[in-house]
């Protein structure tokens, strides 16, 4: 039997197991999206070369234990048949996770399935000085943690307040997380501590004659990490409101990263080391 060339196949998608000979292999699934008929053939395949059952993991992957080295090939092929394919692991670009998005969530504020298949597109595999991790939320309930991905893309509600149609309800006030709204009816003023707004939308959401409007944008994070360090991801911009400026940081993110990073070394770690200034000049200069 040829000699197996493990660090190949991890890099494919398929990781060894404490047994003999087995791999779990780890399949690709952007923005958590499978149809039905590709579901079906991962349940056959399952059944058929593993031991009739998957992995679903924390990062809406899905992983199919107890695949033979000697059927790796014929597993491929049989997935390739309903357009699935493996993921990978190691130091490179992992597949990118999102929530459903504006398109069936209610809350959310941006359209976060076709930004998962565009930024998958555009940086899955990649090589990297360790491994890189992207997700999308919808909203500010946060339900992907953006903040834990090496970049993550968090939807936003910009607020702008129209007196004409305040009627000095106060429900904007009531329902303002960070209370940086405070309206006062006796002497009809409103004042809006813009600095500390999160940006979540609730005030546009709830207003019952249209004063607040709200302008849909991303909130973007660098350098996010949860595993044996913890890391919250830095937000080092302002958030901004043009599909391509998402696109541009993250290029201007990817490439800090390879120009500073060292083997082995979260993105989180070379911020830190190198400075979170270095990061923004570079993300400052590619938004221009």
């Amino acid at each position: 039997m040829a000699e197996v060339d493990y660090a190949a196949l991890k890099k494919g998608g398929f990781m060894r197991q404490i047994q003999k000979g087995k791999f779990s292999m780890r399949l690709k699934v952007v923005g958590g999206q499978l149809k039905a008929e590709q579901l079906q053939r991962i349940g056959e395949v399952a059944r058929k070369y593993g031991r009739g059952y998957v992995h679903l993991t924390s990062r809406q992957g899905v992983e199919v234990p107890f695949i033979s080295v000697e059927d790796i090939e014929a597993v491929k092929k049989e997935l390739a048949g309903a357009g699935v394919s493996v993921g990978v692991c190691g130091p490179r670009v992992r597949t990118v996770t999102a929530c459903q998005g504006s398109a069936v969530c209610p809350s959310a504020a941006i359209e976060t399935t076709s930004l998962a298949e565009e930024l998958d597109g555009r940086y899955f595999g990649k090589e990297l000085p360790h491994k890189f991790k992207i997700g999308i939320t919808g909203c500010k309930n946060n339900c992907l943690k953006a903040e834990e991905n090496d970049l993550g893309v968090k939807g936003g509600v910009f607020p702008e307040w129209k007196e004409v149609n305040c009627t000095w309800c106060g429900l904007c006030e009531a329902v303002c997380p960070p209370q940086v709204v405070k309206a006062d009816k006796g002497n009809k003023t409103l004042a809006f501590e813009e600095s500390g707004c999160v940006y979540c939308g609730k005030c546009v959401k709830s207003c019952p004659s249209g004063a607040w409007e709200g302008k849909g944008g991303y909130i973007l994070s660098f350098g996010g990490m949860f595993g044996n360090e913890i890391k919250e991801g830095l937000h080092l911009l302002p958030i901004v409101f043009d599909r391509d400026a998402v696109f541009k940081a993250a290029d201007a993110a990817i490439q800090f990263y390879r120009t500073h990073g060292k083997a082995g070394e979260r993105m989180g770690k070379t911020i830190a080391r190198v400075g979170a200034a270095v990061l923004k000049e570079n993300l400052e200069e590619a938004l221009k």
